[in-house]
């Protein structure tokens, strides 16, 4: 098949937290809750072995990660522990020198740079899956972007070896790499991305989607995906303290009005948050604002509050480890970005009773209801969102309404108690389906 050029990104690095040292060796510590290896095939009828495959370490403060934990505790809790792999599981001699390079190569270009990381983090993590899966003969391998579903493809020896991917992105990872600035449109690096996506994802045994609104910008330019066994199921996260856990607004010092948690990157649209807040004092209320997270737009947003004036109202907490036990201090989250699939951190909100004003892109049409949970805002009128703001802030009763809402809608529909056994129920159901040409799909495929 047509692969990726191996001498062209860089993964964006852990934006609300930063990459953890590696162990003895070069080694990833072991996530929490991450257990290992998964066992072989039980007697006829057992539930297959569950392998997560991706290229991150699995111990960052991604969406992505945060999801593979949410994954494995809950297998742990159902007393089947998953095996997590990544590039990182299995140190090889010429890992670390193929890894380092990518930050030289970083510096005189960015696009070569993300090539470099994609074509060697998939190598390295396809002779990593080789090994779990000669132990682990009747599997499920959950992979959770294109190159790891690429190297589990490859890795897998037979065809009770299964490989499953959650679509974590937006129409294509091309795109994501575009607004990150790591590469432009329409070059060969892009063009080797989605060459990359449509052969592998139709060659797949099964595939989850997070939102409704993931599916169809995958399918309106790969129309293959619709012969797969699919099901769309939302992010999911164990439940977390509900509202009064931890107080409310002025509760402790991390308590405020109004939180936002991301990474600092141009799609999360931070700067539009500061420019609200702007317009918000014009009118004549300040509000205050914690954003939780780092990245590469902490400088920029760091001017923008000086610039702007909001000295006082605006704190750039960096990344916190317990952003959970911090939510309910609030009042209200507030999100900006213009891309999403299902963000994590508004459904942490949700858990939490706050009610989270978004823009109505990807997941959170789904999550939200306008009126109900949250709101909407344009994200392209700070002074019209100004106005929504200050209007819901002033309307004590009607917050206290959509925090109940919000709480609410987390129990019903995004508890992984309620979630998860659907994911599950689905794994175990692709483990036991036949595809057309099985016999020639073991080993090497696609």
């Amino acid at each position: 098949m047509t692969v990726e050029p191996a001498p062209a990104g860089i993964a964006a690095p852990d934006t609300r937290r930063p990459a953890p040292e590696a162990g003895p060796g070069g080694a990833d510590p072991a996530p929490a809750g991450m257990a290992g290896p998964a066992g072989g095939p039980g007697p006829d009828g057992a539930e297959p072995a569950l392998v997560v495959a991706t290229l991150l370490r699995g111990s960052g403060a991604t969406g992505v990660e945060t999801h593979i934990r949410e994954v494995v505790a809950f297998a742990a809790g159902r007393g089947a522990p998953a095996t997590v792999v990544t590039p990182f599981s299995w140190v090889m001699p010429v890992a670390a020198p193929v890894f380092g390079a990518r930050l030289a190569i970083d510096r005189v270009s960015p696009a070569a740079s993300v090539a470099w990381y994609r074509y060697w983090h998939r190598q390295v993590l396809q002779a990593a899956l080789s090994r779990a899966l000669a132990q682990t003969p009747h599997a499920v391998v959950y992979a959770h972007c294109p190159p790891s579903a690429h190297a589990a493809l490859r890795a897998r020896r037979s065809t009770s070896q299964r490989v499953v991917m959650a679509v974590h992105f937006d129409q294509s990872q091309a795109d994501e790499w575009v607004d990150k600035g790591r590469i432009r449109p329409r070059t060969k690096v892009y063009d080797a991305i989605r060459r990359l996506e449509a052969e592998v994802i139709p060659a797949l045994d099964g595939i989850v989607f997070l939102s409704p609104s993931s599916r169809a910008a995958l399918v309106g330019w790969l129309p293959a995906v619709e012969d797969l066994p699919s099901i769309v199921i939302p992010n999911f996260i164990q439940d977390a303290p509900g509202p009064g856990a931890g107080g409310r607004a002025g509760a402790g010092p991390a308590g405020g009005e109004l939180v936002s948690v991301g990474g600092l990157e141009p799609a999360k649209n931070h700067a539009f948050l500061l420019q609200v807040l702007a317009e918000a004092n014009r009118l004549g209320r300040r509000c205050s604002l914690d954003i939780v997270g780092d990245g590469p737009c902490r400088a920029q947003l760091r001017a923008q509050v000086t610039a702007l004036g909001l000295e006082g109202q605006v704190r750039l907490l960096g990344y916190r480890a317990d952003v959970r036990s911090l939510l309910p201090r609030y009042r209200l989250y507030v999100h900006a970005s213009t891309r999403e699939v299902m963000a994590l951190a508004p459904i942490e909100a949700l858990a939490a009773g706050l009610p989270v004003v978004a823009a109505p892109v990807g997941g959170f049409a789904e999550m939200v209801d306008p009126g109900v949970e949250g709101l909407f805002w344009s994200v392209d009128d700070a002074g019209g969102a100004a106005r929504l703001l200050v209007g819901l802030l002033e309307d004590r009763a009607r917050l206290a309404r959509m925090s109940a809402a919000a709480r609410a809608r987390f129990t019903r529909g995004l508890d992984a108690a309620v979630v998860a056994p659907r994911l599950f129920d689905f794994l175990r159901s692709v483990s036991c389906r036949a595809r057309p040409g099985d016999a020639r799909r073991a080993g090497g495929s696609p």
